[in-house]
């Protein structure tokens, strides 16, 4: 035996049964402790023992019945409730626990171990690493106890006395022991003598007794736990040679026909031993794979081609032959090995070279774009352009393209009809909620968990260097100053793009070919810098007459289709879409449209689920005689469609959501009607003013900005200063003296500013100190100075198709806005009165009927300026 076999175990051991593997004596091994009750053993016995015989431990594999676990004692409580011997009943659960270690360890063949390395860990979970060379065999006897760990009084079995001279000469014993010894010799010579590991096993085979070598080779050739645990279970040592020599002449024959394959002669194959479970040094676990060939070295070499084959840039490609000689002298155990070996392969799947055909048929790209959206003029007008020049310089770089527009209409699916048209990829990245410049640059290598960013990524998953990748909700690009800077400064800049660094790679990618498109709600939040570097598209909200076309050539045969119904099952009228918009969503997208479309074909699905059936039958006397024809055996008529009309419409979506409540507003004096920019479009608003006694002051309510607070201010200013020139004094110098002004913006709950709402103020002012109505078909939009004049705003076309949505007639909007009509279609400039006006003065006199004469007149003063 070897030196561990004069020592002599103590007769009583801690038990630790595991499901790891089978350790055997002369071997070295690795386990994992983390049920209770071995974890007990450890803290005890292991971690506060100081003596050599205290790290003594009985080792018994827990694989010969592997369903039943023996550290769960009480699952195994109703397997012995279920026996009928009747003294049992009497006895405590602890002798039952006892009772049942001892059926499962009694006569049990364990290996005594020798613990050299306990180390502890948190993660996944509490758990020990035990390092355990085995000693020798032992048989258990007697379970002493059973809490907090096993302790059983053991039989040591391979004792010195077994291997003396006298047993020794027994003929077949010897014969065995020689042949194993040989079949030994044999294996290691097939092996690199060049690997110092091998050398060392040559050594050893000399050293070592020939009666421990089927423990050894046993526990390093490929074999199973059941192989392994036949031989331990030999005590007898002849048993043991023959348990463990046909499993040394299996991996010799593998061995042999490997080199047979490869057509090696065994001194020129160069193999590794390979490091798994097992070995014969206390702190090294080695064994031999059947092909004996190195797994690690073919990955590393693939890789290696992979990375010359991926045509990357000069600058990359050092970077990765750099990395790739470090990794062939990395062990696999180092955890930096599986970082840089996920960076290799990171490097390897980016296109740094691939890029997509571009298809620029303009024609048939105005057709694609034509079918896939309505209106969009604007859009679909740039889009052509950049084809048209593409076509000029095929070198051209991707623009930065932002299309700010309320929700809802199609700034994302127009990206994705550009990527269609252009023949390339599409990747969309959505920017809410991200605040760190990690997210869209990478983080650095350093970090734990560190990964490319998303421009990266998406690179990565459309594999190609040119596609159309969409940011949306620009406007939502979270609070950091540090990261909004990044992006405004280096990925969204064409003159930068081309060398952009991700901070997980490293090395400059090319950006010059994306086609960026970003989407935003409103251009208030998005910071200047980057705001200066991307080309603003408006994107305004669709009229009434868009979304009917747009619902009847895409909404509804996209629901019909969703919904499993067809044209000939389902019909909704044009006057029903119009109902459908004007009364349940008013909103300046086309979102709330096709949930509601999507409802009614909901409904009409119960109904043909029930076998509702419609025919044309439209009387008794004609629905009787196709009862006579059925009779007779002539085929009914076929199906009719369901025609949503109004009574349909009210039953399925309920009562009308949005009323035309305008004229029933304007019913008093002190009401006007304003016109206002939102993200979501635009909208009509109403202001409301009221007097009582009081001493002159101004309350303003309705969740209004400083903007708003300061337009308020000065329409009281304009009017107590003019209050003479429009009679509005009754009978004293100041028109507020002895009276209160409350002025209120209804929604109070919504928050309102902007600097559009002075010339509505004016007017619901005036209405209010003159006792006239302001007309119930009026609405206006304009800011005011001190002196009177009307100043220009934004947001035009939305206000107009706000006025357009709620029926109104007339739209008072400054002078200077009268360029911006262009944009809005004709149908809505045909069925609106526009007024453009300069001063307050014009405001006025447009907003009531019969006008609002002066007392006296001023002399307009033309500018110099």
């Amino acid at each position: 035996m070897s030196s561990n076999s004069g020592i002599q175990i103590p007769s009583r051991l801690p038990l630790l049964c595991t499901h790891d593997g089978v350790l055997l004596p002369g071997s070295t091994m690795r386990i994992s402790v983390d049920t209770a009750r071995n974890m007990q053993l450890v803290k005890s016995r292991l971690l506060k023992g100081t003596s050599l015989q205290s790290t003594i431990i009985g080792f018994i594999p827990n694989t010969r019945d592997p369903e039943h676990d023996s550290d769960e004692l009480p699952s195994l409580h109703r397997w012995v409730c279920a026996l009928t011997f009747r003294g049992w009943k009497y006895w405590h659960y602890t002798d039952l626990a006892s009772l049942l270690y001892l059926y499962f360890c009694l006569l049990s063949i364990g290996t005594a171990g020798l613990v050299v390395q306990v180390v502890g860990s948190n993660w996944p979970k509490p758990h020990y690493t035990l390092l355990i060379t085995g000693l020798c065999r032992f048989r258990v006897t007697q379970l002493l106890r059973e809490k907090p760990f096993p302790v059983a009084k053991v039989e040591q079995l391979d004792k010195l006395e077994q291997y003396t001279e006298g047993d020794q000469a027994d003929g077949e014993l010897e014969e065995l022991s020689q042949r194993f010894y040989q079949a030994a010799v044999q294996l290691v010579g097939m092996l690199d003598m060049s690997v110092p590991v091998v050398a060392k096993l040559r050594r050893l085979l000399d050293s070592l007794p020939k009666e421990t070598l089927p423990d050894v080779l046993a526990s390093m050739i490929r074999t199973s736990n059941k192989e392994k645990l036949q031989v331990l279970d030999a005590v007898d040592l002849e048993e043991r040679f023959k348990k463990a020599l046909p499993l040394l002449t299996r991996q010799i024959e593998g061995l042999k026909l490997l080199q047979k394959t490869r057509k090696l002669r065994p001194d020129d194959d160069k193999r590794v031993l390979a490091i798994r479970k097992g070995g014969v040094f206390p702190g090294r676990q080695f064994s031999l794979d059947e092909d004996g060939e190195d797994e690690d070295g073919d990955d590393t070499a693939m890789l290696e081609k992979k990375v010359k084959a991926a045509a990357m840039p000069e600058a990359a490609l050092r970077v990765c032959l750099k990395e790739l000689k470090r990794l062939k002298k990395m062990p696999q155990s180092m955890p930096e090995y599986a970082l840089t070996r996920n960076y290799l392969e990171m490097m390897v799947e980016l296109p740094w070279s691939k890029s997509s055909t571009d298809c620029l048929d303009i024609r048939a790209a105005r057709v694609l774009l034509d079918n896939d959206h309505y209106a969009m003029e604007k859009l679909k007008r740039r889009v052509l352009e950049y084809l048209a020049v593409r076509q000029l310089k095929s070198t051209l770089k991707g623009p930065i393209l932002c299309f700010v527009g309320p929700p809802g209409v199609g700034k994302t699916s127009v990206g994705r009809s550009i990527a269609r048209t252009l023949g390339r990829e599409f990747h969309r990245i959505a920017l809410g909620g991200v605040c760190d410049q990690s997210d869209i640059r990478g983080h650095r290598r350093t970090y734990v968990g560190s990964m490319p960013g998303r421009i990266i990524n998406g690179l990565k998953t459309v594999g190609v260097n040119n596609p159309v990748m969409t940011k949306t909700n620009m406007e939502m690009y979270g609070s950091s100053s540090q990261g909004r800077h990044y992006l405004a400064s280096s990925v969204l800049d064409p003159e930068q793009n081309h060398s952009f660094t991700d901070h997980y790679l490293n090395v400059p990618f090319d950006l010059s070919q994306v086609l960026f498109i970003a989407t935003a709600n409103t251009m208030a939040t998005i910071p200047p810098a980057l705001l200066d570097r991307m080309e603003v598209l408006q994107v305004p909200g669709y009229t009434q007459e868009e979304k009917v076309e747009i619902a009847h050539r895409h909404l509804i045969p996209h629901q019909l289709e969703q919904h499993g119904l067809t044209p000939q099952q389902l019909q909704i009228p044009q006057d029903t879409t119009k109902d459908i918009i004007s009364k349940y969503t008013r909103e300046a997208g086309v979102r709330s449209l096709e949930r509601k479309i999507g409802a009614i074909c909901r409904a009409v699905a119960v109904k043909f689920a029930e076998g509702h059936k419609v025919f044309r039958a439209e009387s008794p006397t004609e629905q009787h005689a196709e009862n006579k024809e059925e009779d007779s055996g002539i085929a009914a008529p076929p199906e009719m469609p369901i025609v949503i009309d109004p009574i349909a419409l009210k039953d399925i979506l309920g009562p009308p959501v949005f009323e035309m409540e305008v004229s029933e507003r304007l019913t008093l004096p002190g009401v006007a009607i304003g016109l206002a920019w939102t993200p979501m479009g635009g909208e009509i608003m109403f202001v409301e003013a009221s007097r009582m006694e009081g001493e002159g002051q101004l309350t303003l309510t309705g969740q209004l900005g400083d903007v708003m607070k300061e337009s308020a201010h000065l329409a009281i200013s304009w009017l107590r200063s003019n209050a003479k020139t429009y009679l509005l004094t009754n009978g004293s110098a100041d028109p507020l003296e002895g009276t209160d002004i409350h002025l209120h913006f209804p929604a109070g709950a919504v928050t309102k500013d902007g600097p559009s709402a002075g010339v509505t103020i004016v007017t619901c002012l005036a209405s209010l100190l003159s006792g006239r109505l302001v007309r119930s078909d009026v609405a206006m939009t304009g800011e005011i100075t001190l002196r009177g004049l009307v100043l220009p705003v934004g947001g035009i076309k939305d206000k107009v198709l706000a006025a357009h949505r709620a029926n109104l007639k007339r739209v008072i909007i400054p002078k200077r806005n009268e360029k911006d009509l262009e944009e809005i279609p004709p149908r809505v400039r045909a069925d609106l009165d526009f007024v453009f006006a300069s001063t307050l003065d014009e405001v006025l006199n447009a907003a009531f009927d019969g006008g609002f004469p002066a007392a006296v007149s001023h002399p307009q003063v033309v500018s110099k300026l």
